[in-house]
């Protein structure tokens, strides 16, 4: 896997991951690579720097953990929000949102994990289910 920094013709900058250079040489090719904020599919690979492992027991610079812009802070303060107020019930989500609907479970918020095709019969059953923009994180580097 590869993190290429994008940036579309209107100069917004984010940042995605690829399997591979010619991965995304191929998802552009098609169309499917967008900007998240005005939604353009001409973006580009923008400048970036390597990325350099710390050295054992070294302590990573507080600067590198803070939000890039304003869209990283609101996911940073929409993943506390998440943690904070809800259970973390992993890939039993899909079986614990059933339970909570149907009453078997005490009702409460959790999140978790599931497969695109399940969350959709969540949805077709009427289980009020929501994706996240985030990986828990425990999934998360």
């Amino acid at each position: 896997m590869i993190r290429f920094q994008l940036k579309c013709a209107q100069d917004h900058g984010f940042d995605s991951w690829f399997q591979s250079g010619a991965a995304f040489d191929a998802l552009k090719a098609a169309g499917h690579v967008a900007c998240p904020v005005c939604g353009s599919a001409e973006v580009e690979k923008a400048l970036m720097a390597p990325s350099v492992a710390l050295r054992a027991g070294a302590e990573e610079a507080p600067a590198l953990r803070a939000p890039a812009n304003e869209r990283e802070a609101a996911l940073a303060a929409l993943r506390r929000q998440v943690e904070e107020n809800s259970d973390y019930v992993g890939m039993n989500f899909v079986t614990e949102a059933r339970r909570i609907h149907s009453g078997e479970a005490p009702e409460r918020a959790i999140h978790g994990e599931a497969r695109v095709d399940e969350a959709r019969k969540l949805i077709e059953e009427g289980v009020p289910v929501a994706p996240l923009p985030f990986l828990p994180s425990r999934k998360a580097n």
